[in-house]
């Protein structure tokens, strides 16, 4: 099957979202390409930022369980 670089990005407002979030990415880890975090201390925010290369399916499988976890909000940028 083909696959697609996509990259997620991802801002989390409250900390509550984060271990639903980590046990998310968890199950997609094989697809994962790499993962950047960064808080944001002064907003109280954090941002994370996932590269993926997956078939089209299951990265929007992903991101749409991603936008629907309550407190975060995502969107994702695909590769021609």
């Amino acid at each position: 099957m083909d696959t697609r670089v996509a990259v997620i990005s991802i801002i989390v407002e409250k900390k509550e979202a984060v271990d639903e979030l980590n046990a998310m990415l968890s199950e997609y880890g094989d697809y994962i390409i790499g993962r950047m975090g960064l808080p944001y201390r002064e907003k109280g925010i954090n941002i994370i930022c996932i590269a993926i290369d997956a078939p089209q399916d299951v990265i929007a499988a992903l991101s749409g369980k991603i936008g629907n976890l309550p407190h975060i909000s995502s969107k994702t940028a695909y590769s021609k």
